[in-house]
């Protein structure tokens, strides 16, 4: 059996321990959060920029149906300055 001061001593020790361990997962607990709170800046960055992506786009092919021309192509139109 155990002297009184040696379980004192045992659940002082454990004591402790279970503060380090509380202050280690703050301490993780703190950096996930900053990790989670600039993931979520650069999602939402990404977003924005996927969004003005698609309406250039969208805009883009707005535009070259519009000027695109209406009747038949004829390729010697097209043929560049220097021939």
């Amino acid at each position: 059996m155990n002297s009184p001061m040696t379980e004192l001593l045992e659940i002082a020790a454990a004591r402790d321990d279970a503060e380090r361990r509380l202050t280690g997962l703050e301490v993780k607990l703190s950096f996930t959060e900053d990790a989670l709170d600039q993931l979520d800046r650069i999602v939402t960055a990404q977003q924005n920029q996927i969004d003005r992506l698609t309406r250039e786009l969208l805009a883009l092919r707005l535009q070259m149906t519009q000027d695109a021309p209406q009747g038949p192509r004829n390729l010697r139109d097209e043929l560049p300055p220097h021939y």
